[in-house]
């Protein structure tokens, strides 16, 4: 095999080639050696997006993947802020905002309630746009009143089959002047990864939730209560299973139609996530039935959080014109622990035996199930 035939392996072959040597000044001359920078700088490049894509899809929660980003974006520009606003539950306007400010979670100061209004613009433009060219072309100009005090300078949409989920918003660099075509190329890679993880973590969420009020549908409930029982056999903290149940809801439906039924089920849901833990999992068990997994929570605790639960919801009011009688719920209690013998199904059923004890005393009411199969502690407190 002669020299010729002899392939050049990598970068230092080719530069010690006997040819190479012999024609440096030409190959330096017509910008060879310069071309070749400029690709393993884009080689070196590429590896470094597809290292940071990869850290950011190792992470599982939607938290996590936002603090990833916020330290691969960080680590090359160092922006003034970053903030992401997406909508937890698909089928609803709420907003949920996390903002960023020197790696570090931060309050930016801004409220907002719906990103309905952008959702046109991203459908017909789904890019990273610089934010005046956003700000210009978008119609409602109402939408970015919140925006005006933080001065973003780029725009990102995380759109999906469901429309838009969200947008990221990237203040200035504080180093080096406005960002470079290189580097918005850069953002708006690595952001198409941040914004299919996005998704795809809000895929699994939605997959995991009861359509209409947002909690976790009784498919999950169960999968977490059947953890929860592994669990407790082997260590020594009970945990207890909350179900409750809509006083009269009938008459809701029947004296003022499905819509007002609704409202008082979502308005309901919002005030069962408000009044227990993170590591609780409220769930919707059907029709105007809900449920509660609380882990490490004896009985004690867990009649702590039913009365609490049962005095948010009789003071809470449906938004609704006219106004609607107040609503109350009945709330049955079961505590299991590492000697229970009981499944899934049979720890509900023991809460919701408890939960007809409560109707059958006069509604408004929680009650507990105990070992004994007596109600060991049943009460009824003021309204509020």
């Amino acid at each position: 095999m002669n020299e010729q035939d002899n392939p050049i392996q990598n970068s230092d072959d080719f530069l010690s080639a006997p040819k190479i040597a012999e024609n440096y000044s030409l190959l330096r001359q017509i910008g060879v050696f310069s071309h070749i920078d400029a690709l393993n700088n884009e080689i070196r490049a590429y590896k470094n997006l597809l290292s940071g894509a990869l850290d950011i899809f190792n992470h599982t929660s939607i938290d996590e993947i936002m603090d990833a980003t916020v330290h691969q974006i960080s680590d090359h520009f160092l922006p003034s802020f970053i903030a992401f606003l997406w909508k937890p539950i698909q089928n609803r306007d709420e907003i949920t905002i996390k903002g960023y400010q020197n790696y570090q979670l931060a309050d930016l100061g801004f409220k907002i309630h719906s990103i309905a209004p952008f959702e046109p613009f991203f459908r017909q433009f789904p890019q990273p746009i610089n934010y005046d060219v956003f700000a210009c072309e978008l119609k409602d100009k109402e939408a970015l009143r919140p925006f005006k005090k933080m001065k973003p300078e780029i725009v990102v949409p995380i759109l999906g089959p469901f429309g838009l989920y969200g947008i990221i918003l990237m203040g200035r660099k504080l180093l080096a002047g406005s960002y470079s075509e290189k580097e918005l190329l850069f953002i708006e890679q690595l952001l198409a990864f941040v914004s299919q993880a996005i998704k795809n973590h809000l895929h699994y969420e939605h997959s995991l939730r009861d359509t209409k009020t947002g909690l976790f549908n009784h498919g999950f409930f169960v999968y977490r209560l059947n953890e929860e029982i592994a669990r407790t056999k082997r260590g020594k903290y009970p945990s207890s299973v909350i179900v409750m149940d809509v006083d009269k809801f009938k008459k809701f439906n029947d004296s003022y139609g499905h819509l007002v039924g609704d409202k008082v089920l979502e308005t309901l849901a919002l005030t069962i996530k408000k009044n227990v833990r993170n590591e609780d999992i409220p769930s919707r068990f059907g029709g105007e039935e809900f449920t509660v997994l609380l882990p490490n929570s004896g009985q004690d605790v867990s009649w702590v959080v039913s009365e609490r639960l049962r005095k948010a919801v009789a003071a809470m009011s449906v938004p609704w014109e006219p106004s609607l009688p107040q609503v109350t719920i009945s709330l049955g209690i079961y505590t299991f622990d590492k000697d229970n013998t009981l499944d899934a199904e049979g720890i509900i059923l023991r809460a919701d035996e408890a939960l007809y004890l409560s109707k059958e005393r006069g509604r408004n009411r929680s009650t507990i199930w105990s070992s004994e199969g007596i109600c060991r502690r049943e009460n009824k407190t003021e309204t509020g």
